[in-house]
Order: structure tokens, then C-alpha cells, then sequence
């Protein structure tokens, strides 16, 4: 049978074979035995018991023995059995938001790492490969999921650009019929994307609502980008109905009483993506219900997919007080109930999904079954998935000539002009977590070079450059507190537009680090006095490698080091963020400096 996950027949058609399994008149397939239930339905763990399977579903829960008794006189072929020895049998984890580019690997590699942790199904906004190639981009990703051996879903990317073509420029235009469009062409789009442009919602902006109501006429959920308290009500009159950007406890809150619910995000917690432990606290400290609260890790790259799943996010969220089967339905129920797909995966109940899942007590996992096929055993891939996996979609080529940066560009200076007299900078200060960063105005007086500037007050460049063969515009900034000491870093995951950001301490380590993303066709590098120390090569739409997830794993590792050995205080999964000009509160794009949430544009240097 291929491992995709078409790999199990519709429930409609195996009513009466999963009934007939049930009431013992035909034999399952395969029984799992000698387990604890993690039942998600009752937060209960139920000692001693067997899963019958037939057909890639669940017929049943039995006390542990009952198959082998049942049809030991009958003429049944015997049954293979798989002995859980006492581990706790669970749900595959449902991740409810996620970015598949952030790990910079395509949807089939994607499907490695995610097994190996214990998720089985993700719902996937895939607005960054939008912003460089329209709809287009989006298809492609959608034929990349369908091949996976992972159940992967749409929310159809509902912000792109993510501002007005004012403030950045983007490869993509996803205008309310090309939306609608994604929505009835590929029945896995079920909900709208992250509607990231909250400010021009709560102003009821048109384009922002002729958006949403491509979603609401036809029945699905949206999903929610909002920062301030001030904005959620508007938010959720306006018909969003999730979150994962609570950042404490007092904004999960207000979303909770607004009818929002709550993604819990977990995330490495050196990077930006770690709100669970603040956000947690409207249930451990204000007694708000669990009911309508998810677990999810929205961006990973490839090394920390491996290491912080949505199994350590599950983990994270019991160590901060939630019982151990809540914190797993928070991550397997609830986001399946979100969707409307309880009846079909996050649960243990027959007729669902045979995705499941062997856990030890901690919640580690290190068995997983996709559609009853055994694809992880022992916290190593089987032989079914390796092959799977050795089989992936493959993009068109021109997917892979998307860096284009014509020549005046590439000859364009990447660093602003000494100011020869006293002037007011408007510089972006960094500081952990790294999601927000601040507007600084900083008076610089007269100095004879820019060393003396960097030595003072702890700056450096920053420019974004247009990558996507329009405008060719560079815009410059100055960074603060971001730590680098020499060199460049560069990136062409700059979001949302995905424009190519670099930042660095001179112009010739600058313009290597531009021309090494070129010749890479996209990526990430650091250099240093004329050495290129590491990059990763993301030839695809210049976000995605076309190697499997362990080799980007490696590259991703060797990647971090360098950049920490640079001095870079921020991650450079939260440095892609800079040209975000969604969050506040000042932010760099191809047309310069915005604030946010004011949405004005400010020059850099201003008399002083």
C-alpha cells in the first residue's frame, strides 16, 4: 500500500467492514496490545488494553487479550499482534499552524522529522512561497503535501503582500478571486490563513474584508494575526476565530472571552516562537478552560524540528501546569476539533485514523503508525517510510529562478552615505525574544567614519534589497544591539515579501554575502573578511533545499553555530523578521522604514 495519506479509504466506504472488526465477525488487520489508552475524549488513561486496525482505521478498544482469545479456535488467519509492553498508546499530534518553508525543506522532507515526533497531521499556511510566486507558488506546495507521507492541510494564505504594495514589494498578489479560486479547486484548503494585516481589518480596510469573506460565504474558519488588546474585538467581529500570536496572559485572555481560540506557541527558547509559558497563564492563573486552547510550533527550521516538536511543546505545556492527557489533546483533539475533523483524527474512538502513537511517561514518543502502517520504531524510520521518503515532488524549474536581482541592484550601495553633519537616526533596536523590536532615534553627531558610530552606540548595517525583478530598490537601516562584530549575514527569507536582508559591519563582506545568495539561487550565509563560513543553499522560490530533512539538519546546525560565533544576539530565524512590517514596532523594507502599527514611513536620518 503507498504511504501517502490518501493511503486510507474513506470512512463512508468502510463502515461495514470497520463494524464487522468491532463485533468481532472479521478478524483486523493488526492489534496493538498491552498498552494505556491516552484517551483525549475523557483526559483519562485507561490501563490494559488493545487497538484493533483494519483498513488504516480504528474498529476498536479491547482489554488487552481479547483478540488473541477470540480467534484462537476460529479459522481466522492469525492476527499479528504488536506488543506496546505498558506504554502510553495516544492520538498522532495535530499541529494547527504552521509555516512548512520556515524549516526550509519541502513537504516531503518535512514528513520525516514531523513522524519522528509523533505528529501526524499538519494544517500548513504556506504564505511565504505565496509571496514570492502567487497562487502559482501555492499549488506547487499543495502537490508537494500530496505526495507526503503526512496528512497536510491548507489554510489558504490570506495576506499577501502582507501590507500595501506602499510599504514592500512581493513576487505574489493573492487577490480575493485567486483565493476563492484556491478554496474550490483543492479540498484540503479548509480555513483562511492568518489574516496578518490586523490593523487595515480593524479600519476595515476593503480588500482586507472582500478577503475574509471569501472564507466566511463558504463556510471556513479564519485564522488570526494580531498584536495589541485594542485590536481583538474588531479582529473577531470580523470573523477570526483563532490565534497563535498570544504573547501573555492577558491578551490570551481577552481572546479567549472574544470567542478566539488560543494556539499555544512553543518554540525553541532562544528563538522568537516561545509565548507558551506567558500565554499559558489565562488557564494556570486566571482558571480559564482548556476547551478552546491548541498547542502548535508555527516556525521551526530544520534542526530544531527535530528537537523541539509539537511533542516538546506538549511537554512544555505540562510542565507549566497542565495535566499530562490535557496537554496531549491540546495538541490532537482540540486542533482536529478546530477544523471540524474530529470524527476523524485526534482521538482514539473507532472509525478515526489509525495515527497513532507510543509514548513513555514523560510524553516522549518513539512509535508511530500512519493510516496502521508502522513508520517510526524505536525513534528510528522504517524501511516503508525511508522509501517514501526517497520519492519526492519535484518543482518546476522555474521554482528555481526566483533570487532576481538585476544589475543596478547588484551595483547599488549597500550602506548609506556618512551624515557630515548632526542628525537624529531612526534605528531598529533588537532584543530577545526578538518578535518585537523597538524604535530607537539615536543623535548622531559628525564623525569620521562609521566604526566610530558602531563603536559607540553598538550598531551596524542592515539593507533590504528587492530580489523579485521588479523596482531592484535597496533601502538602508542601522541595527542596534543586534551584536555582530565583523562581517555580514544575509538571508532571503526576509519576511513576508521575502525580500533578500542582509546586515554587516562593511560593505565588501555585504555585497559577498548578496553574491553568495545569488549564485546559491537563495539560502542563508554568514561571511567574514572575504570567506564565506556557512550558508544553506534554498534554490526553491529561495526558501526551500531540495535535500532531505537530515542534511538540512546538519547544514542548519552548522549555520546557527557560525552565526553565534558572529556575535548575533538574534537567531537568525527572528533577524528573517526584520522586514516584517506587520509587527511592531519599526521595521526595514525594500521601500524603507515603517512603523507598526502607525504604518508610516520614516527616513533614516532626520536633522538632528
Amino acid at each position: 500500500m503507498p504511504l501517502t495519506r490518501f493511503s486510507v479509504a474513506p470512512l463512508h466506504k468502510l463502515t461495514r467492514t470497520l463494524a464487522a472488526v468491532a463485533m468481532g465477525r472479521a478478524a483486523p488487520d493488526l492489534v496493538i496490545t498491552g498498552a494505556r489508552l491516552l484517551s483525549t475524549y475523557t483526559d483519562r488513561i485507561l490501563p490494559d488494553r488493545e487497538l484493533w486496525i483494519k483498513a488504516g482505521r480504528i474498529a476498536c478498544a479491547q482489554p488487552a487479550g481479547t483478540a488473541k482469545k477470540h480467534f484462537a479456535a476460529s479459522a481466522t488467519p492469525r492476527v499479528p499482534h504488536f506488543d506496546a509492553a505498558g506504554a502510553l498508546l495516544a492520538p498522532g499530534l495535530v499541529d494547527p499552524h504552521v509555516h512548512i518553508e520556515s524549516s526550509m525543506m519541502t513537504a516531503c522532507a518535512y514528513a520525516e522529522a514531523a513522524l519522528l515526533n509523533g505528529t501526524t497531521t499538519l494544517f500548513c499556511d504556506s504564505h511565504e512561497i505565496g509571496n514570492v510566486c502567487d497562487a502559482e507558488g501555492v499549488e506547487w506546495m499543495l502537490r508537494d503535501t500530496r505526495q507526503a507521507p503526512l496528512n497536510i492541510y491548507l489554510t489558504v494564505p490570506s495576506t499577501v503582500p502582507a501590507t500595501s504594495p506602499k510599504f514592500e514589494t512581493a513576487g505574489g498578489d493573492l487577490t480575493p478571486a485567486k483565493i476563492g479560486a484556491l478554496f474550490d479547486r483543492w479540498p484540503e484548503a479548509l480555513a483562511l490563513g492568518e489574516k496578518m494585516d490586523f490593523v487595515q481589518v480593524a479600519h476595515g480596510d476593503r480588500r482586507s474584508h472582500a478577503i475574509l469573506a471569501e472564507a466566511l460565504r463558504r463556510g471556513r474558519p479564519v485564522c488570526g494575526h494580531i498584536y495589541g488588546r485594542e485590536f481583538v474585538a474588531a479582529g473577531a467581529a470580523s470573523g477570526i476565530t483563532d490565534t497563535h500570536e498570544a504573547i501573555d496572559r492577558d491578551i490570551a485572555d481577552d481572546f479567549l472571552e472574544n470567542g478566539v481560540w488560543v494556539f499555544l506557541r512553543g518554540g525553541n527558547p532562544s528563538t522568537p516562537w516561545h509565548s507558551l509559558p506567558e500565554a499559558i497563564k489565562t488557564v494556570t492563573e486566571l482558571g480559564a478552560s482548556t476547551k478552546r486552547i491548541c498547542v502548535c510550533t508555527d516556525d521551526r527550521d530544520a534542526d530544531d524540528l527535530f528537537l523541539f516538536g509539537l511533542d516538546w511543546v506538549a511537554r512544555q505545556a505540562r510542565a507549566a501546569g497542565l495535566p499530562a492527557t490535557t496537554a496531549w489533546a491540546a495538541g490532537s483533539l482540540h486542533p482536529a476539533t478546530r477544523y471540524g475533523l474530529d470524527g476523524e483524527i485526534g482521538g482514539l474512538g473507532p472509525g478515526r485514523r489509525a495515527d497513532l502513537v507510543l509514548l513513555d511517561d514523560d510524553l516522549k514518543p518513539h512509535t508511530t503508525w500512519f493510516g496502521g502502517q508502522l513508520v517510526v520504531k524505536n525513534r528510528r524510520i522504517t524501511p516503508l517510510l525511508d522509501r517514501a521518503l526517497s520519492t519526492r515532488f519535484a518543482y518546476p524549474k522555474k521554482a528555481y529562478a526566483t533570487v532576481k536581482l538585476p544589475p543596478a541592484a547588484r551595483s547599488a550601495p549597500l550602506t548609506p552615505a556618512l551624515p557630515k553633519r548632526a542628525v537624529t537616526a531612526n534605528v531598529i533596536r533588537t532584543g530577545l525574544p526578538g518578535i518585537i523590536v523597538h524604535h530607537e532615534r539615536l543623535r548622531l553627531e559628525p564623525a569620521s567614519s562609521w566604526a566610530e558610530h558602531f563603536a559607540a552606540h553598538g550598531l551596524c548595517f542592515v539593507s533590504v534589497l528587492e530580489r523579485h525583478g521588479r523596482s531592484g530598490a535597496v533601502a538602508h537601516g542601522l541595527l542596534k544591539d543586534f551584536g555582530l562584530r565583523s562581517g555580514a549575514v544575509a538571508s532571503t527569507v526576509g519576511h513576508d515579501a521575502h525580500n533578500l536582508i542582509v546586515a554587516g559591519t562593511n560593505e565588501p563582506d555585504m555585497r559577498l554575502a548578496v553574491e553568495t545568495l545569488r549564485t546559491l539561487r537563495g539560502g542563508v550565509c554568514v561571511v567574514n573578511q572575504g570567506k564565506v563560513l556557512a550558508s544553506v543553499a534554498l534554490p526553491i522560490a529561495g526558501l526551500l533545499s531540495d535535500e532531505r530533512a537530515p542534511v538540512v539538519a546538519r547544514q542548519t546546525t552548522k549555520l546557527k553555530k557560525a552565526w553565534s560565533a558572529a556575535g548575533c544576539t538574534l537567531p537568525y530565524m527572528g533577524f528573517n523578521l526584520l522586514p516584517l512590517s506587520v509587527i511592531p514596532a519599526l521595521r526595514l523594507t525594500d521601500k524603507g522604514l515603517v512603523t507598526v502599527p502607525g504604518m508610516q514611513q520614516l527616513p533614516l536620518f532626520e536633522p538632528a
